[in-house]
């Protein structure tokens, strides 16, 4: 790292929350920027060139880094379009796609030709194209607008931007802000929307350990899962055809088996999706003592009620699996980062910063002030933040809840225009696809159950005094001797009155819709309801709006006054699903006194693990047989096979299904995860304790190989040892008889 002096220090140490500056494995880093780091990936062992991670000229590791679904990560392993990602990233695809007759979820897939795969409806990867700074034309397009109208100037001039940058293509465009709109990015992508599975290990081994592994290490876990893009015949974005061929791609990851040691090079490039890094101490007290843990009593609400359902039957199970995993996965999270925030007493770390800070400013008329407006924002907005996270967490948590909402202005626009025949096929198909879509997971006694306890727990945690006045009327109208009776009166009668909440009711109703039928249902009274007027009149509707847009002006003006001290120093912006490069090293952590975790798990880890007929530890005969055979092959290490291995890059959600590389640029593994003792991260990262969890490509190629027979795919992709031959003189000669 190049010297810094000692003003520079200090404000990185305020910037980046833990009195240092900047090291080798903290930040996301933009890809158009990488240049800039170098010097330090070239110490850490980086042998490549900038250019190779990022061009717009040539073919660059860039080119084979998609962004799966929005949600998640995949790379290009092969000159067939072949994808990698995480199995948790692939699991509604593959869960939508499995049967009891035919269970892909639970007995895994591989594809032995293209006609084997299976398209997945709605699914898609973008490709960035490039990245260009446009913060001369946002800036000019704000020059004299007053702040009120400065998101509406933005949203405007970005569209315009976006429609500029790509007329007369198919691409797409999206301005981004970072650093708290101080910088304004464009990024152009590519879009492919015909997307099929290609291969799954069985769920027992991808996501092999369940909720009690998640988010801990050591692990064991074979998150993976195979896709490939598709393209027309001139290797263009299409939609489904039969016609359709492998897409080819400018770039391909090559991948490495020789293994992975302590102090190895490691880099991450992905679609990191939030961090707020620089998020002031008012902002980790309002998290830690108001928002997660109202987040996580509703999440577990739905997660006993859909478990006491999924144990029922094998159906139930197989429908509730996708919106199980996803809300389990963050459920935990939210429990991690508040028992981490607290551990690393970061609300204090981030209080000593502030009062720097403003020792610093306090001869700027600009930002002087800034700590004591953030105060009095938060103050303002701190009474009402456990009802807003109700609001988002749990009262619209119903899916019917939302579909219900919405029918008013549907059935209206079918009214209005009623003679155009396109208009209303279209949106009569748009309504049977939401119906069906709804019907996958509809459960009647869990969704009655989840719906009457959220809102028995909305009634006792939330003031009297911002009850809306139709929730109050419930209450009395149903009342039953306490809450949770009370509410759970409600929902039987809603239930058992509404022609909108049991989906083939709701079909039948959708048939021959009525407005004046919809504006009687109990249902949709219930729905329009939630955002009342009397929210609005006492300015309810407002506060959280308000509080929004008075935080992002804090927010603009703390990073601009941060960058303007630190001209030239290396300072990564926070997260925004925008492509990021993160690097470092493999390294092993202490996570207390007495106890180093290594770097690597193993299969011999696993079956330590292993309990027949366990929902988190089970494992499948064929893995059990091959490990009794020791039956390892190329992808084995001192006479074992590893699973999982962990680094130091620092990653975030949304880069689940990254590729891990080497120096080399070759593909090492999958990130997945990262550890509970820095599961704060989003927050405030932590050198000692940060670690990615990431599936060794070896365990990968094992289980695609030897237990899936899948020869085809591990034939498409390029595979190097990285092993130096052994001279014949030391080569062993077997005895003929």
């Amino acid at each position: 790292m190049k010297k810094v002096n000692y003003a520079v220090a200090l404000l990185l140490a305020f910037v980046l929350g833990f009195g240092n500056p900047v090291k080798a494995d903290e930040g996301m880093w933009l890809p158009m920027y990488i240049g800039k780091n170098y010097d330090q990936m070239k110490k850490q062992g980086f042998k490549l060139t900038p250019e190779d991670l990022y061009s717009v000229n040539k073919a660059s590791i860039k080119d084979a880094i998609v962004s799966f679904g929005g949600f998640c990560t995949g790379e290009i392993v092969s000159k067939n379009g072949l994808i990698l990602t995480n199995h948790h990233c692939g699991y509604e695809a593959i869960a939508s796609n499995s049967t009891i007759e035919n269970n892909i979820l639970d007995n895994g897939f591989y594809a032995k030709s293209h006609q084997d795969e299976k398209p997945i409806q709605g699914l898609f990867v973008r490709f960035l194209v490039r990245m260009e700074d446009v913060t001369p034309k946002v800036m000019a397009a704000l020059n004299g607008v007053e702040e009120k109208d400065k998101a509406a100037k933005i949203a405007e001039i970005s569209k315009t931007i976006s429609a500029d940058a790509t007329a007369g293509t198919t691409r797409e465009a999206d301005v981004k802000d970072v650093y708290k709109a101080n910088q304004y990015l464009l990024f152009i992508n590519e879009r492919f929307n015909d997307i099929r599975l290609v291969g799954t290990p069985p769920q027992s081994i991808g996501k092999f350990g369940g909720d009690t592994d998640n988010w801990e290490w050591p692990r064991q876990t074979g998150d993976f899962s195979l896709f490939r893009v598709y393209a027309d015949q001139n290797n263009k974005s299409a939609t489904y055809s039969a016609s359709n061929k492998p897409y080819t791609p400018k770039k391909s990851l090559p991948i490495s088996i020789k293994g992975v040691k302590n102090g190895d090079f490691s880099m991450v490039y992905g679609f990191p999706g939030r961090t707020d890094r620089y998020l002031t101490s008012y902002g980790v007290q309002l998290a830690v003592e108001k928002t997660n843990p109202t987040i996580v009593k509703l999440r577990d609400i739905r997660l006993k009620a859909w478990k006491e359902e999924m144990d029922k039957s094998a159906d139930t199970r197989l429908a509730l699996s996708s919106n199980y995993a996803n809300i389990a996965n963050y459920w935990k999270y939210f429990i991690g980062q508040t028992e981490q925030l607290n551990r690393l007493k970061i609300y204090e770390v981030k209080q000593k910063q502030e009062n720097e800070f403003t020792q610093w400013a306090a001869s700027s008329p600009e930002y002087a002030k800034l700590m004591t407006e953030y105060n009095n924002s938060y103050s303002a907005f701190e009474p009402y933040a456990v009802h807003f996270t109700y609001l988002n967490e749990g009262l619209l948590a119903s899916p019917w809840v939302r579909n219900v909402s919405q029918l008013g202005n549907t059935i209206n626009s079918m009214n209005a225009r009623k003679d155009d025949a396109a208009y209303i096929s279209q949106l009569n198909q748009n309504l049977n696809t939401m119906v069906n879509s709804y019907q996958k997971t509809y459960n009647e006694t869990a969704d009655k159950k989840i719906f009457a306890q959220i809102l028995s727990s909305f009634y006792q945690d939330v003031p009297k005094s911002q009850h809306p006045k139709f929730i109050t009327l419930i209450a009395e109208d149903f009342w039953k001797g306490s809450a949770d009776a009370t509410f759970q009166n409600y929902a039987d009668h809603l239930w058992k009155n509404s022609k909108l909440i049991e989906p083939e009711s709701l079909r039948k109703f959708l048939g021959s819709p009525s407005i004046e039928e919809l504006q009687n249902d109990p249902a949709y009274k219930y729905a329009m309801n939630l955002i009342p007027q009397d929210y609005v009149k006492n300015n309810f509707g407002t506060v959280y709006s308000q509080f929004q847009a008075e935080k992002n002006r804090l927010d603009n003006l703390y990073l601009k006054a941060l960058l303007a001290k630190n001209k030239g120093a290396l300072i990564y912006p926070d997260a925004n699903s925008t492509m990021r490069i993160s690097y470092g090293q493999i390294q092993d952590y202490s996570p207390k006194d007495g106890i180093t975790y290594n770097i690597t798990t193993t299969i011999d880890g696993m079956m330590a693990k292993y309990q027949p007929g366990d929902d988190e530890f089970d494992l499948p005969q064929s893995l059990i047989d091959a490990y009794a055979k020791r039956d390892f092959r190329q992808y084995a290490e001192n006479g074992t096979l590893n699973v999982g291995f962990i680094s130091n890059n620092d990653i975030t959600g949304g880069n689940s299904g990254s590729p891990v590389l080497n120096g080399s640029g070759e593909l090492i593994g999958i990130a997945f995860d990262g550890n509970w003792e820095a599961m704060s991260g989003d927050i405030a990262f932590d050198k000692q304790y940060k670690r990615t969890i990431s599936v060794d490509i070896r365990f990968v190629l094992w289980c695609i190989d030897v237990l899936g027979g899948a020869k085809n795919i591990i034939n498409e992709m390029d595979i190097r040892t990285n092993k130096l031959p052994v001279p014949k003189d030391k080569l062993i000669m077997k005895k003929t008889e």
